[in-house]
This record gives structure tokens, sequence and C-alpha cells, in this order.
């Protein structure tokens, strides 16, 4: 109950603006007594809030800290399924563990794992993701999709477009995808997407999308050895960057996409996909658990998969570590 008042009273405050909301209001709007609303009240204050509150005229919010959090989060997100259900943490091992084990007590469609720092983070073929605290986006999603098997691997796809999508919008940067789901700024990358799946037999049961940003990262912030492979949203922008204001952008934007393509299929994707790959028309070396082909990217087909024209023929390639160029 607690939760839901927190999150119903941050949605009145978004809804206001700069506007002052009274306390009667607040307390008809979330079924509590005027005391109950200024309790919650010194609870967003507590956070970092700065709410003004003047007699006969009620509460305004004036400042938001900043900070990540899971208030800071619902402040302003216009979804309305995605992230709607937040497990937000200061410090976990891995959101992708926590989402999945979620996943199994059957959390609903939408669930969203966010963590400030992760101490077991990780990327594609179990790789070490660096997830420390204060400067990036790691987070998790829940979708339950009735969709064939074969067909999972396009949401990989969605959510790379999301991304770079809700990144435009809300950080006014342009990135580039890598296929499949590699995010780059000026070739260098700065979002990993991992994307896996729970299912029985030939039915899916959840996937779980697994996003880390670097947002706010200094190149000082990296390992010797990313320093010249990694960027961050900051470096590429030349100002500190509001994390939650991404995370809300991107939801929204993979809202409207995961509708698009539960309403119209992979086409409308695989449109925009294509639109903001980096190598279609040139050619690329794919390094595969079959061995390494090289050759022209044709663009993938309507499954999702890369279509590579070699000396040896047409290949298709499910999964890869791509080298442009």
């Amino acid at each position: 109950m607690r939760s839901t008042l927190r999150k119903d009273l941050i949605e009145l405050f978004s809804q206001a603006g700069r506007e002052f909301i009274s306390g009667q209001k607040i307390s008809d709007a979330l079924g509590c007594s005027r005391t109950a609303v200024w309790k919650h009240i010194e609870e967003l204050r507590k956070e970092g809030y700065e709410v003004e509150a003047v007699r006969r005229k009620g509460y305004r919010l004036v400042k938001k800290p900043g900070k990540l959090s899971e208030s800071e989060i619902r402040f302003g997100l216009k979804t309305e399924m995605m992230g709607q259900n937040l497990i937000y943490h200061d410090v976990i091992s891995s959101t992708q563990k926590t989402a999945h084990e979620l996943a199994n007590d059957n959390a609903p469609e939408g669930t969203l794992v966010v963590a400030d720092k992760q101490t077991a983070g990780r990327g594609r073929m179990s790789r070490v993701w660096h997830s420390q605290e204060g400067n990036g986006i790691w987070m998790s999603l829940i979708l339950r999709p009735d969709i064939p098997l074969q067909k999972t691997p396009q949401l990989t796809l969605l959510a790379a477009v999301a991304v770079v999508q809700g990144i435009e919008e809300s950080a006014g940067i342009q990135t580039d995808i890598k296929w499949p789901n590699d995010i780059l700024i000026n070739g260098k990358k700065t979002v990993g997407i991992l994307t896996e799946m729970q299912a029985e037999e030939d039915r899916v049961r959840s996937i779980i999308i697994g996003i880390g940003i670097n947002v706010n990262q200094q190149p000082d912030d990296f390992p010797d050895e990313l320093k010249n492979i990694a960027t961050s949203l900051s470096q590429a922008a030349g100002e500190k960057i509001d994390r939650a204001g991404v995370i809300q952008h991107i939801l929204l934007c993979f809202e409207k996409r995961y509708r698009d393509y539960m309403t119209h299929g992979f086409t409308p994707i695989k449109l925009l996909w294509e639109s903001y790959a980096l190598g279609i028309g040139t050619n690329m070396r794919a390094r595969t658990l079959n061995g390494t082909f090289y050759g022209k990217a044709l663009g993938i087909d309507d499954e999702g998969v890369l279509l590579l024209e070699t000396k040896e023929g047409m290949k298709k390639i499910y999964s890869a570590d791509i080298e442009l160029g």
C-alpha cells in the first residue's frame, strides 16, 4: 500500500507540473488522511525532493534530487505497462538474474529491474559488464509475448531500436546499431543489450531483456582495456545526462515499438532497425561458433537474421561478433 500511495503521489506532482496541489486534493486522490499526505511528502524530502508548502495553496514540487531512485524513475514516466511494476536496488548482483527470478514468480509483463550498481553484471557470451555506481543505467525488462520460439531474436532488434530512439529523444544524441544490438557513438560502444528466454517445449514463458548504458562515465572511469573502445552519453553530449529521463524515454519508445510489433509484425521494426544500422551495404567480418565469414552485409531477413554475401554464397548469420570494414 505504501508503495502504491507513493507512486500515486509522484504521479499527481508530475501531472501538476509547477502548479500547487491542495492537501485536500492529494488526500482525496490517495484515499488517505492529510496527516498521511504530510508523512509521504516528508519521505520524498528525505530522498532529496524539494517540495514547497504554502498555506491555503498546498504543495508543489520545486526540484528533483537528480539521484537515481524508484521515485525519480516514476516521476514523469508516461508508459501504461513498461516499468509500471518497478523494482529498484541501489546495489544488486545482476538485474538480469533478479528479473529471471521474478519472471519465474509470475511477475507481470513490463516489470523492470533497475540498479545503480551491479556487482556481477554480464553481457553476451558471459562477458563481464562493468557496472559502477552513479554513472550508468543497468536494467532488465520482462516481456511475455505470445510468439513462436523462432521469432524471439526479433525482440533483440526491437530493443535496439527503442534504445536508439529513447536516447535521441531524451539526450539529443544520435547513435548507431552494430548488428545485432550493440549501440555505438562514433564507433565506440555505449550500450549493450542481452536477450534471454524462458520457455517450455514450444511456448515462450518470458523474454528477459537486459540493457546496460554508459551514461555519465568519463574516460578514466573505464578500465584500461576499454578506454579506446567504449564511451558514454555524457562524453558525446559534453554535459551530465539525467539517467531517470533516459530510462523513461526508452521505456516509452519500447512500449510503442512493442505494440507495433504485436499488432503489425516484424516489418516496421525491420525497416527502423536497418535505418539505424551500421555496415549495411559494406563489407564486414562475422566471427561465429562455426567459423569466420567475410562478405557484404545485405541487411536482415524477415526473421532478423543477418544476410552476408560471401564468395562462397549467401550466409545467414544468427549469432556472431561483427567487425566492420
